[in-house]
């Protein structure tokens, strides 16, 4: 189990996936708008990066502006500190992604989602006993990070992962949230709510191709609202709207919190959040601009 564990942990690293591709020449003109927000107060700026976690070595170096952004900064935030493995806690992690003994998914799923699953994978080559053992959330996270690098997209290129890199050892990095709050995030959701979750991913496997040329096409020319379209699509479902607001909204309002903590030092901060989360009328822009911060796209 140690050993199929770690195989997979990187994948639960990913948290609401918002993957991309790159397709063009990296053209890009240094003066087009970025996803990058500068915050102001009376004492302090915060710079804000979406962050899309899979990305291909060709999208380097990243704009002019982002850059000059960061060297600017006294401080790296970021989601969760990916990096720092002495901070997750294994046997926590296994207990919480896997199921122990003789227990298995199937026992915790309905048949149709079960056949559905087998059907969906096989393609995917993953061994069934890994299928099996794997919890309804992670076992979401794990086939989409799975789809994604089979496109050829890497988290070892992640925008996030990239900064942490270059901010290691030369800027304090601090968390706006943890590896522990996001797996007891996960971890909380219902035998229902978890099924709903990889049910969900699985029908929108074969639109992974399509959503990242899109998504991409938005976060490379700062289109916050073609961001949104792709992020928080529409769909009727109630249990949708149930997963946005556990998975995005309820973390954005805590996020924005710890962001206006930012804004009362004398610091420069440089964030590095998802996407998916400055995006709507309940991003964090729109909620920092509600709360009164000049907020301006770079």
């Amino acid at each position: 189990m140690r050993k199929s564990m770690t195989r997979f942990l990187p994948f639960f690293l990913i948290i609401f996936l918002l993957g991309s591709s790159f397709y063009a020449d990296n053209v890009i003109a240094q003066d087009q708008k970025t996803f990058m927000w500068k915050a102001q107060s009376k004492t302090a700026v915060v710079y804000m990066l979406g962050s899309v976690h899979f990305m291909k070595k060709e999208v380097y170096p990243l704009n002019n502006k982002i850059e000059a952004a960061f060297e600017s900064s006294n401080i790296l935030a970021v989601e969760a500190n990916i990096n720092d493995v002495a901070k997750i806690d294994l046997q926590k992690l296994v207990a919480s992604a896997f199921y122990l003994g003789n227990e298995t998914l199937e026992t915790h799923v309905s048949k149709e989602t079960y056949e559905l699953l087998k059907k969906e994978t096989a393609p995917l080559g993953i061994p069934i006993e890994l299928i099996s053992k794997q919890r309804p959330w992670f076992l979401a996270m794990t086939l989409e990070s799975v789809e994604l690098m089979k496109l050829g997209f890497n988290p070892q290129y992640g925008i996030d992962n990239y900064f942490l890199k270059k901010a290691a050892g030369k800027k304090k990095i601090v968390e706006l949230e943890s590896l522990d709050y996001q797996i007891n995030l996960f971890s909380g959701f219902s035998d229902e709510e978890q099924e709903f979750f990889l049910l969900y991913t699985l029908k929108n496997l074969k639109m992974v191709k399509h959503e990242i040329d899109q998504l991409m096409q938005a976060w490379m020319t700062g289109d916050l609202k073609g961001m949104e379209l792709i992020a928080l699509k529409a769909d009727p479902d109630m249990r949708v709207a149930k997963l946005y607001e556990k998975l995005i909204f309820e973390r954005n309002a805590n996020m924005t919190l710890k962001i206006e903590d930012f804004l009362k030092t004398n610091k420069t901060y440089f964030v590095v959040v998802g996407a998916g989360h400055l995006v709507g009328k309940k991003g964090i822009i729109e909620m920092l601009k509600n709360k009164g911060y000049r907020v301006e796209q770079k």
